[in-house]
């Protein structure tokens, strides 16, 4: 992935992502084939925001990064008033 001068994704995040993708056994064998009709406005801000070059690398990162969330978000908010105030954190 070459990133581009308005780039919010670094390489770092990039590589990170697609690694963590691989580790969690979703980048095996590439033979399904995507297709589906999309904005080409859509898919340039994306390459533009990104830095992504390539319609694959730019699908691929997308779906790794929607396969791994981790809800961490509404995980949190579920979380709230969950933690015993008593409990010595050590600050």
């Amino acid at each position: 992935m070459k990133t581009g001068k308005f780039a919010a994704v670094s390489k770092a995040r990039f590589d990170a992502v697609m690694k963590a993708a691989e580790h969690s056994g979703l980048l095996g064998e590439k033979s399904k084939r995507i297709g589906g009709r999309i904005s080409p406005a859509l898919i340039e801000q994306a390459k533009k925001h990104t830095g992504i070059e390539t319609d694959t690398d730019l699908i691929e990162f997308a779906l790794a990064n929607v396969a791994l969330d981790d809800n961490f978000g509404s995980t949190f908010r579920k979380m709230q008033g969950t933690v015993d105030p008593d409990l010595k954190l050590g600050f």
